[in-house]
């Protein structure tokens, strides 16, 4: 079983009550960048310390499986393409490391996003280690737990995609939903620039 969570708005002392609620032992960090600027207690260094404190080990796993890549092979019309990220050798080495981890620890995959369809960490990394053959469940915001099936469940039907019709597989429906949501939240450097030069007007 692997785990994933989003920090949110979380305190550290409620974060670490909700890994230690699920039976955590190693959290791996797959954000790009290890920091935010609106909850400093997930910078890396808070971070790694509050979870020490709590016996949890802390894994950065950013440069394998985070969503903003430095290769520019894995861009698309300037946005970061989570077909090409899956391919390379650097993610595919990252998913090895997880899967060979859940054999001494269990695992929580930590980005920062609340909701778990509307990150990567469950539209690009917990796809391709399903294809794996793990069990996955996410730990929502009230500590309950949300089956991977019962996320792309929710997933399917926030982009109107029926389960199954006529003319294609459930699979099929899938891979549709994984690439629609991948378009919509995949990084793309030109909109943030934009964005941070809006904060700063």
């Amino acid at each position: 079983m692997l785990l994933t969570i989003g920090h949110s708005n979380h305190s550290a002392q409620r974060f670490n009550d909700l890994l230690r609620q699920h039976g955590v032992t190693a959290l791996c960090d797959v954000r790009s960048r290890p920091y935010s600027r609106m909850q400093p207690q997930f910078n890396r260094e808070a971070l790694t310390q509050s979870l020490r404190e709590s016996g949890i080990k802390y894994v950065f796993l950013g440069k394998e499986l985070g969503a903003r890549r430095e290769d520019p092979a894995c861009y698309e019309n300037g946005r970061v393409s989570y077909e090409l990220v899956a391919e390379t050798a650097l993610f595919q080495f990252g998913l090895d490391r997880v899967q060979s981890g859940m054999d001494r620890h269990r695992i929580a995959l930590m980005c920062a996003d609340k909701d778990p369809i509307t990150c990567h960490r469950t539209i690009l990394v917990a796809r391709h280690l399903r294809t794996r053959g793990i069990d996955i469940n996410h730990i929502l915001a009230d500590g309950s737990i949300e089956t991977h099936d019962e996320a792309l469940a929710r997933l399917r039907r926030s982009l109107s995609l029926e389960a199954i019709d006529l003319f294609r597989s459930e699979a099929e429906v899938l891979e549709d939903a994984y690439a629609l949501q991948g378009a919509r939240i995949a990084y793309a450097p030109e909109e943030e620039e934009a964005a941070v030069a809006a904060r700063a007007d």
